[in-house]
């Protein structure tokens, strides 16, 4: 079965570390060979293509200039003309909305994998609608929740995103990523790895940690860089308060990092206080995987991941409740290994590379009309 999968490819989040995922484990599930159509260049492509995916490019787009959009659509008509493709996946409201109807004219089963949950429609998830797909794939139950009267009718399937165990790790190891980041072996270390969007926490992280800076030896990582001019000056905004907390030296703001999981494992505590639902978090089931207490929100796809066996589901807007879990995962270490302990376990459990891999291809067949030669 040969999917192509159509997307942006200007940033990289959630929905990228998935794509990138489908190439690293396509060794677990032989049957589902994916290729990738982008419009972009970045890091989506480089990882990709280091990754020994085939990548497609169909050209830069902007709405605003109509001649770029027909353009990646004659590519992407050509594309598909010139291959034996099974089904095209799309993977964002704006790729379905401009490719969408090629696809389908194609004659190819269209897909959309939903990775964002919107309670309201905007006009990018109105315009992707005069194309509606012939299945919808969720990545979380609270995805579809939200998104249940969207396609009245419409075969809808919830699939996790695989994610592995991949990191193999050392006291060597967690000493030099240390070091490298000017902190102490003995030092608490709080860790928060996201997009550089005001919803993800940063700021009440950070105003949590200044309640809290009567405890020694804490430091905290924030892990991620500004894609967008609205992101670079949010992070700007973020470094500016650090400084008018009084906690500036115990924050590391590390930029965009490809080595995640590896710095996951040198750290202590997971802490992500959405504002807003996540979608699924990825991040989540990754700092599982590497032992790692988590404390977020009680919204969202957190609540499919984050139990009390492993971690701290804190009430939304509620500050107090926040501080006083990060407060009590800060001065017991022994709490903390008795959380990070079940980690692992309930990663694998939800994000087995080798049946999720098997479950995506069970999923995207169902959408084939036609038999497929192997």
């Amino acid at each position: 079965m040969r999917v192509l999968h159509v997307h942006s490819g200007n940033l990289y989040g959630g929905v990228e570390t998935m794509l990138v995922s489908l190439t690293r484990h396509r060794d677990l599930c032989p049957q589902m060979e994916s290729h990738f159509a982008l419009c972009f260049e970045g890091r989506l492509k480089e990882e990709l293509t280091a990754a020994g995916a085939p990548v497609h490019q169909l050209g830069k787009v902007r709405l605003r200039q109509v001649g770029s959009v027909l353009r990646a659509r004659r590519t992407l008509r050509e594309l598909v003309d010139k291959n034996d493709f099974d089904l095209g996946v799309c993977h964002s409201s704006w790729s379905r909305a401009i490719f969408g109807p090629v696809l389908r004219s194609s004659g190819l089963p269209l897909v959309s994998w939903f990775h964002n949950a919107n309670r309201r429609r905007n006009w990018l998830d109105c315009w992707s609608d005069r194309t509606p797909p012939d299945l919808s794939i969720c990545n979380s139950e609270f995805t579809a929740s939200v998104l249940g009267n969207r396609h009245p009718g419409l075969p809808a399937e919830v699939v996790y995103c695989p994610v592995a165990n991949r990191e193999t790790h050392s006291n060597g190891d967690r000493r030099a990523i240390r070091a490298e980041l000017q902190t102490r072996e003995t030092a608490t270390v709080i860790v928060q790895a996201s997009r550089m969007e005001s919803w993800k926490g940063h700021a009440l992280h950070l105003e949590t940690l200044h309640v809290l800076k009567d405890l020694p030896d804490w430091i905290c990582w924030q892990v991620g860089g500004g894609q967008r001019p609205q992101e670079i000056d949010y992070l700007e905004r973020l470094k500016g308060l650090a400084l008018q907390l009084g906690i500036a030296d115990r924050i590391r703001f590390l930029d965009q990092r490809s080595n995640v999981p590896r710095l996951l494992r040198a750290a202590d505590i997971y802490c992500q206080p959405n504002s807003k639902p996540e979608p699924f978090g990825i991040v989540f089931v990754e700092a599982l995987y590497a032992g790692l207490p988590v404390l977020t929100t009680a919204l969202g796809g957190a609540c499919e991941i984050v139990s009390d066996s492993c971690g701290i589901l804190a009430p939304p807007g509620d500050r107090k409740a926040l501080a006083s879990s990060l407060r009590l995962l800060i001065q017991n270490p022994n709490l903390r290994t008795r959380l990070g302990a079940t980690g692992p376990e309930r990663a694998q459990k939800l994000c087995d590379p080798l049946r999720q891999m098997n479950r995506i291809a069970e999923v995207l067949r169902s959408a084939v009309r036609q038999p497929i030669i192997e």
